[in-house]
């Protein structure tokens, strides 16, 4: 590919929580995510502001040929002025915070959702309700009881 100055390609490597700047991640830890991958991190872009980027699957960083991570290009004009910044790690520090903002608020909304329980219509979620204790009760009265015919059988 043809070296064009105002180009800027990121990885979904620079946000990897679980390695150290040494070994490749480029974003302070509060920034850094737990599994990073393209489509996260073209959402978090988007999210950010940034609209002129190009996706690139299926492509291996350098020092990570086993990976095959994929990368991201920005424009670096574009990003001066939808952003506010043109430097490259200033917007990989804004990509990262916006990132694990993103995935904080899903994490709470599933939490949430969770906790309101299943939608009226929905008859696969309803069946996967809690038992009352008088079931509770009844299964673990029947165990015992299976746990005593076996032990009768083993004597014999």
């Amino acid at each position: 590919m043809q070296h064009n100055p105002d180009r800027i390609v990121i990885w979904p490597g620079y946000f990897n929580a679980r390695s150290s700047r040494r070994s490749g991640r480029r974003v302070s830890a509060d920034a850094a995510v737990a599994k990073p991958d393209l489509d996260g991190l073209v959402w978090a872009a988007r999210a950010l502001g940034l609209k002129k980027m190009k996706r690139e699957e299926g492509i291996s960083h350098p020092q990570r040929p086993h990976a095959k991570e994929g990368r991201l290009w920005v424009s670096a004009s574009a990003a001066s002025g939808s952003v506010g910044s043109d430097k490259k790690e200033e917007i990989l520090q804004m990509i990262g915070t916006q990132w694990s903002e993103l995935l904080q608020q899903r994490k709470e909304e599933e939490k949430k959702a969770s906790s309101i329980g299943p939608k009226v219509g929905d008859k696969q979620g309803r069946s996967q309700r809690k038992v009352s204790s008088a079931a509770k009760q009844a299964a673990s009265r029947a165990a015992s009881a299976r746990e005593r015919r076996g032990r009768k059988k083993w004597k014999k």
